[in-house]
Protein backbone atom coordinates (compact mmCIF):
# COMPACT_ATOMS: atom_id res chain seq x y z
CA UNK A 1 0.00 0.00 0.00
CA UNK A 2 1.24 3.47 -0.95
CA UNK A 3 0.38 6.22 1.55
CA UNK A 4 0.53 9.88 0.44
CA UNK A 5 2.17 12.56 2.54
CA UNK A 6 -0.85 14.81 1.95
CA UNK A 7 -3.90 12.60 1.45
CA UNK A 8 -6.90 13.81 -0.54
CA UNK A 9 -9.10 11.22 1.19
CA UNK A 10 -9.59 9.01 -1.88
CA UNK A 11 -8.11 5.60 -2.68
CA UNK A 12 -7.53 3.51 -5.78
CA UNK A 13 -6.96 -0.22 -6.13
CA UNK A 14 -4.61 -1.28 -8.92
CA UNK A 15 -4.36 -4.81 -10.25
CA UNK A 16 -2.38 -6.50 -12.98
CA UNK A 17 -2.71 -8.34 -16.27
CA UNK A 18 -2.79 -12.06 -16.98
CA UNK A 19 0.96 -12.46 -17.29
CA UNK A 20 2.10 -10.18 -14.50
CA UNK A 21 1.63 -9.34 -10.81
CA UNK A 22 1.19 -6.31 -8.61
CA UNK A 23 4.95 -5.74 -8.45
CA UNK A 24 5.18 -4.98 -12.16
CA UNK A 25 7.08 -1.87 -13.15
CA UNK A 26 3.91 -0.51 -14.75
CA UNK A 27 1.78 -0.65 -11.60
CA UNK A 28 4.57 0.65 -9.38
CA UNK A 29 5.10 3.58 -11.76
CA UNK A 30 1.38 4.40 -11.81
CA UNK A 31 1.05 4.06 -8.04
CA UNK A 32 3.92 6.50 -7.53
CA UNK A 33 2.21 9.05 -9.79
CA UNK A 34 -1.14 8.66 -8.05
CA UNK A 35 0.23 8.86 -4.52
CA UNK A 36 1.93 12.13 -5.45
CA UNK A 37 -1.55 13.49 -6.24
CA UNK A 38 -2.81 12.49 -2.80
CA UNK A 39 -4.36 9.10 -3.49
CA UNK A 40 -3.91 6.14 -1.17
CA UNK A 41 -2.99 3.31 -3.53
CA UNK A 42 -3.25 -0.42 -2.97
CA UNK A 43 -1.52 -2.71 -5.46
CA UNK A 44 -3.12 -6.14 -5.36
CA UNK A 45 -2.39 -9.64 -6.68
CA UNK A 46 -5.50 -11.35 -8.04
CA UNK A 47 -6.30 -14.77 -6.52
CA UNK A 48 -4.97 -16.69 -9.53
CA UNK A 49 -1.58 -15.01 -9.05
CA UNK A 50 -1.65 -15.59 -5.29
CA UNK A 51 -2.15 -19.28 -6.02
CA UNK A 52 0.91 -19.55 -8.28
CA UNK A 53 3.71 -17.14 -9.19
CA UNK A 54 3.59 -17.72 -12.95
CA UNK A 55 1.10 -18.69 -15.63
CA UNK A 56 -2.21 -17.35 -16.95
CA UNK A 57 -5.50 -17.15 -15.02
CA UNK A 58 -7.20 -20.44 -14.27
CA UNK A 59 -9.94 -21.50 -16.73
CA UNK A 60 -13.24 -20.74 -15.07
CA UNK A 61 -11.53 -18.78 -12.31
CA UNK A 62 -12.66 -15.27 -13.24
CA UNK A 63 -15.41 -15.19 -10.60
CA UNK A 64 -12.86 -16.02 -7.93
CA UNK A 65 -10.65 -13.20 -9.15
CA UNK A 66 -13.57 -10.77 -8.86
CA UNK A 67 -14.21 -12.03 -5.33
CA UNK A 68 -10.62 -11.10 -4.62
CA UNK A 69 -11.24 -7.61 -5.98
CA UNK A 70 -14.19 -7.21 -3.61
CA UNK A 71 -12.06 -8.17 -0.61
CA UNK A 72 -9.25 -5.83 -1.63
CA UNK A 73 -11.69 -2.94 -2.12
CA UNK A 74 -13.02 -3.53 1.39
CA UNK A 75 -9.49 -3.33 2.79
CA UNK A 76 -8.82 -0.09 0.91
CA UNK A 77 -12.15 1.43 1.96
CA UNK A 78 -11.22 0.84 5.59
CA UNK A 79 -8.08 2.96 5.10
CA UNK A 80 -9.58 6.04 3.42
CA UNK A 81 -12.28 8.53 4.35
CA UNK A 82 -13.41 9.34 0.81
CA UNK A 83 -14.12 7.57 -2.42
CA UNK A 84 -12.59 4.39 -3.76
CA UNK A 85 -11.70 3.83 -7.41
CA UNK A 86 -10.82 0.62 -9.21
CA UNK A 87 -7.97 0.37 -11.71
CA UNK A 88 -6.66 -2.53 -13.71
CA UNK A 89 -4.27 -3.41 -16.51
CA UNK A 90 -5.50 -5.74 -19.29
CA UNK A 91 -7.09 -8.82 -17.64
CA UNK A 92 -7.28 -7.00 -14.32
CA UNK A 93 -9.10 -4.14 -16.00
CA UNK A 94 -11.53 -6.50 -17.69
CA UNK A 95 -12.43 -8.14 -14.39
CA UNK A 96 -12.80 -4.70 -12.81
CA UNK A 97 -15.33 -3.64 -15.44
CA UNK A 98 -17.31 -6.86 -14.98
CA UNK A 99 -17.38 -6.35 -11.22
CA UNK A 100 -18.68 -2.79 -11.59
CA UNK A 101 -21.31 -3.96 -14.09
CA UNK A 102 -22.50 -6.46 -11.48
CA UNK A 103 -22.09 -4.24 -8.41
CA UNK A 104 -22.04 -0.52 -9.28
CA UNK A 105 -21.67 0.41 -5.62
CA UNK A 106 -18.30 -1.37 -5.37
CA UNK A 107 -16.32 1.69 -6.56
CA UNK A 108 -16.88 5.25 -7.74
CA UNK A 109 -15.07 4.91 -11.05
CA UNK A 110 -12.68 2.90 -13.23
CA UNK A 111 -9.16 3.46 -14.54
CA UNK A 112 -8.50 0.95 -17.35
CA UNK A 113 -5.12 0.37 -18.93
CA UNK A 114 -4.85 -1.46 -22.26
CA UNK A 115 -8.30 -3.02 -22.04
CA UNK A 116 -8.22 -6.39 -23.89
CA UNK A 117 -11.14 -5.70 -26.22
CA UNK A 118 -10.67 -8.96 -28.13
CA UNK A 119 -7.99 -11.65 -28.59
CA UNK A 120 -5.28 -10.70 -31.11
CA UNK A 121 -6.43 -11.22 -34.72
CA UNK A 122 -9.93 -12.17 -33.54
CA UNK A 123 -11.90 -8.90 -33.65
CA UNK A 124 -15.19 -10.78 -33.80
CA UNK A 125 -14.69 -12.07 -30.24
CA UNK A 126 -15.52 -8.83 -28.43
CA UNK A 127 -15.40 -8.72 -24.63
CA UNK A 128 -18.11 -6.10 -24.28
CA UNK A 129 -21.30 -7.96 -23.33
CA UNK A 130 -21.26 -6.28 -19.90
CA UNK A 131 -20.49 -2.75 -21.12
CA UNK A 132 -24.16 -1.61 -21.22
CA UNK A 133 -24.35 -2.34 -17.48
CA UNK A 134 -21.39 -0.15 -16.49
CA UNK A 135 -23.00 2.66 -14.53
CA UNK A 136 -19.87 4.34 -13.15
CA UNK A 137 -17.39 6.67 -14.91
CA UNK A 138 -14.58 4.94 -16.78
CA UNK A 139 -11.26 6.33 -18.04
CA UNK A 140 -9.42 4.20 -20.63
CA UNK A 141 -5.77 4.47 -21.71
CA UNK A 142 -5.02 2.57 -24.92
CA UNK A 143 -2.16 2.27 -27.41
CA UNK A 144 -2.69 2.90 -31.10
CA UNK A 145 -0.84 -0.34 -31.94
CA UNK A 146 -2.40 -2.58 -29.30
CA UNK A 147 -3.14 -6.02 -30.87
CA UNK A 148 -6.02 -6.49 -28.44
CA UNK A 149 -8.01 -3.67 -30.02
CA UNK A 150 -7.52 -0.70 -32.32
CA UNK A 151 -8.48 2.84 -31.38
CA UNK A 152 -11.50 2.84 -33.77
CA UNK A 153 -12.62 -0.49 -32.29
CA UNK A 154 -12.26 0.92 -28.78
CA UNK A 155 -14.23 4.06 -29.63
CA UNK A 156 -17.07 1.99 -31.07
CA UNK A 157 -17.10 -0.35 -28.07
CA UNK A 158 -17.13 2.47 -25.52
CA UNK A 159 -20.35 3.80 -27.01
CA UNK A 160 -22.02 0.83 -25.34
CA UNK A 161 -21.21 2.27 -21.90
CA UNK A 162 -24.06 4.48 -20.62
CA UNK A 163 -21.93 6.18 -17.95
CA UNK A 164 -19.42 8.92 -18.65
CA UNK A 165 -16.33 7.51 -20.34
CA UNK A 166 -13.12 8.91 -21.79
CA UNK A 167 -10.42 7.40 -23.99
CA UNK A 168 -6.81 8.55 -23.87
CA UNK A 169 -4.82 7.17 -26.78
CA UNK A 170 -1.07 6.77 -27.08
CA UNK A 171 1.16 6.17 -30.08
CA UNK A 172 2.85 3.39 -28.19
CA UNK A 173 1.78 -0.20 -27.89
CA UNK A 174 0.04 -1.92 -25.00
CA UNK A 175 1.98 -1.73 -21.73
CA UNK A 176 4.39 0.89 -23.08
CA UNK A 177 1.55 3.34 -23.68
CA UNK A 178 0.43 3.03 -20.07
CA UNK A 179 3.92 3.42 -18.64
CA UNK A 180 4.47 6.70 -20.51
CA UNK A 181 0.94 8.11 -20.37
CA UNK A 182 -0.41 7.44 -16.88
CA UNK A 183 1.72 10.03 -15.07
CA UNK A 184 0.17 12.63 -17.38
CA UNK A 185 -3.37 11.85 -16.23
CA UNK A 186 -2.88 12.93 -12.63
CA UNK A 187 -0.77 16.10 -12.28
CA UNK A 188 1.11 17.04 -9.14
CA UNK A 189 -1.69 19.29 -7.88
CA UNK A 190 -3.81 17.13 -5.59
CA UNK A 191 -7.00 19.07 -6.32
CA UNK A 192 -7.02 17.77 -9.92
CA UNK A 193 -8.74 14.41 -9.47
CA UNK A 194 -11.23 12.05 -11.05
CA UNK A 195 -14.11 14.29 -9.84
CA UNK A 196 -17.76 13.30 -9.81
CA UNK A 197 -20.64 15.60 -10.59
CA UNK A 198 -24.24 14.39 -10.55
CA UNK A 199 -23.01 10.82 -10.81
CA UNK A 200 -20.82 11.57 -13.84
CA UNK A 201 -17.09 12.14 -13.86
CA UNK A 202 -15.27 15.00 -15.45
CA UNK A 203 -12.25 13.65 -17.29
CA UNK A 204 -9.02 14.20 -15.38
CA UNK A 205 -6.95 17.06 -16.77
CA UNK A 206 -4.10 15.67 -18.85
CA UNK A 207 -1.03 17.56 -17.71
CA UNK A 208 2.52 16.48 -17.13
CA UNK A 209 4.48 17.34 -13.97
CA UNK A 210 7.00 19.09 -16.25
CA UNK A 211 4.27 21.32 -17.63
CA UNK A 212 3.03 22.15 -14.14
CA UNK A 213 6.54 23.30 -13.21
CA UNK A 214 7.87 24.81 -16.43
CA UNK A 215 4.92 25.87 -18.56
CA UNK A 216 3.45 24.64 -21.89
CA UNK A 217 6.61 24.87 -24.02
CA UNK A 218 8.52 22.41 -21.84
CA UNK A 219 5.58 20.00 -21.94
CA UNK A 220 5.36 20.23 -25.72
CA UNK A 221 9.06 19.44 -26.10
CA UNK A 222 8.71 16.53 -23.67
CA UNK A 223 5.73 15.12 -25.59
CA UNK A 224 7.53 15.50 -28.94
CA UNK A 225 10.50 13.51 -27.67
CA UNK A 226 8.19 10.78 -26.34
CA UNK A 227 6.32 10.56 -29.64
CA UNK A 228 9.59 10.35 -31.52
CA UNK A 229 10.53 7.20 -29.62
CA UNK A 230 7.15 5.53 -30.11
Amino acid sequence: MHLPSRANGDGILLTHGAGSNCRSELLVHIADALVTSGFTVLRFDLPFRQARPHGPPFPGGAKGDRDGLRRALAVLQSRVSGRVFLGGHSYGGRQSTILISEEPQAAEGLLLLSYPLHPPRKPEQLRTAHFPKIAKPAFFVHGTRDPFGSIPEMKAALELIPARHELMKSRERGTSCCRRSLPLIFPVESQTRFKLSSGRAAAPKVQSPARARSGPRSAQRMQSRAHGKA
